[in-house]
């Protein structure tokens, strides 16, 4: 192979354009909506609606992350409160809860799915309630595009009355048991982040059960501003809400999305053909056929004892030196030194997942050549 000074990077999972989101953002110049309202903005919350189910409403933020604390907010969360999330997930998930003064309790995946175990939520819930601390909420995610076993966690939640804030920044796109995941909560989070499986640059969207609920969405992502001729704030308010010019990518995006999907769910095939004649390395994959995953990313774990020593790290560092970006798996939140002595439920599943996983370029804009190019370096690590 050539240096790495010569090779063009393989990145992880880099925007992809589908030809016509110029024409959407060019609309909103033309007609002077440079601003957090518009027709992109409406059109896109509509195809969003239209894309994961009717019975939902859609809100356009800035980021996943403030779909989250919007929701956080309109479950009246607030000091001294607690709530559950799932450990094993970016930092996105959780922060909010300590942005309204809340304590996270984090609890522990299960090993078909790497998202929240039902049994150590129960756990956690029990406990907490015996500490005379009900959970406000629990924040459950479909990481990597992987459902979570929706049917286990909704029943753990109806059990003690307890709303679902369901994480889907990751999963747009996927569904469990034909339904779209992003529509099993009461409150859901979407995300448009660039390594998105579809991007509006930076942004996000929060998944509401009714209007009501949507337009206390959008006036807290407004500012909070009240109905008054002058501005006049009766509540604390955020800069949340998504531009118009934003939106208009988001639109341009939407034609694409069944098509980046399939692209990725060919890079996971890819990647199951390959580590098909590896010992020792698992591809995540779904555990039924109720579960569909848009394979965001797709992922691995690398077990030292059945691939002659070789681990995550020695793959690693042999890709990048062929310029081919691959991370390690989320580092769990309860091991952050962010959330140094919050309490934690469950074993050790997300710590192993941690120490043994590895995401790999998951793109739906990669070409052959750069598959052939992870595939010899992958073959170099183990098969020589």
């Amino acid at each position: 192979m050539s240096t790495t000074t010569e090779l063009s990077k393989i990145w992880l999972s880099s925007p992809h354009m589908g030809g016509q989101e110029q024409t959407f953002v060019n609309a909103a110049f033309a007609e002077n909506w440079i601003a957090p309202l518009g027709p992109n903005v409406n059109g896109f919350e509509e195809d969003l609606k239209q894309y994961i189910g009717n019975e939902k409403e859609v809100a356009v933020l800035s980021s996943g992350t403030a779909a989250i604390h919007l929701a956080l907010v309109q479950l009246d969360v607030s000091k001294g409160d607690e709530v559950i999330c799932q450990s094993f997930t970016f930092c996105g998930s959780a922060n909010p809860i300590l942005y309204q003064g809340a304590t996270p309790i984090f609890v522990d995946s299960e090993p078909s799915t790497w998202n929240i175990c039902p049994k150590a939520l129960e756990t956690a819930i029990l406990d907490r309630i015996s500490k005379g601390k009900t959970p406000k909420a629990i924040i459950p995610v479909h990481l990597y595009g992987m459902p979570y076993l929706v049917d286990e966690v909704a029943t753990v939640a109806k059990k003690y009355n307890i709303p679902i804030i369901e994480d889907a920044a990751e999963s747009l796109g996927s569904t469990y048991k034909s339904k779209s995941c992003g529509t099993f909560g009461d409150f859901a989070a979407l995300s448009f982040n660039g390594n998105k499986i579809i991007t509006t640059s930076g942004g996000g969207a929060l998944v509401c059960k009714d209007k009501t609920s949507k337009e206390k969405t959008v006036f807290f992502s407004t500012q909070a501003r009240d109905n008054a001729p002058h501005y006049q704030h009766s509540e604390v308010g955020f800069n949340y809400r998504m531009s118009n010019i934003s939106a208009g990518i988001g639109r341009g995006q939407m034609l694409v999305l069944d098509d980046h999907v399939a692209l990725r769910r060919q890079m996971h095939q890819f990647y199951k053909d390959i580590f098909n004649e590896i010992d020792g390395v698992d591809v995540l994959s779904e555990p039924s056929q109720d579960f569909f995953s848009n394979h965001w990313l797709s992922t691995i774990l690398v077990d030292p004892k059945l691939t002659k020593g070789i681990d995550r790290e020695q793959l690693r560092l042999h890709l990048d030196t062929y310029n081919i970006e691959s991370r390690p798996l989320w580092k769990p939140m309860h091991l952050q030194p962010v959330f140094a002595g919050m309490p934690f439920y469950g074993g050790k599943v997300a710590e192993e997942l941690f120490a043994k996983g590895l995401c790999l370029p998951s793109g739906s804009n990669l070409l052959d050549e750069d598959r052939d190019r992870i595939k010899s370096a992958i073959f170099e690590v183990f098969k020589n």
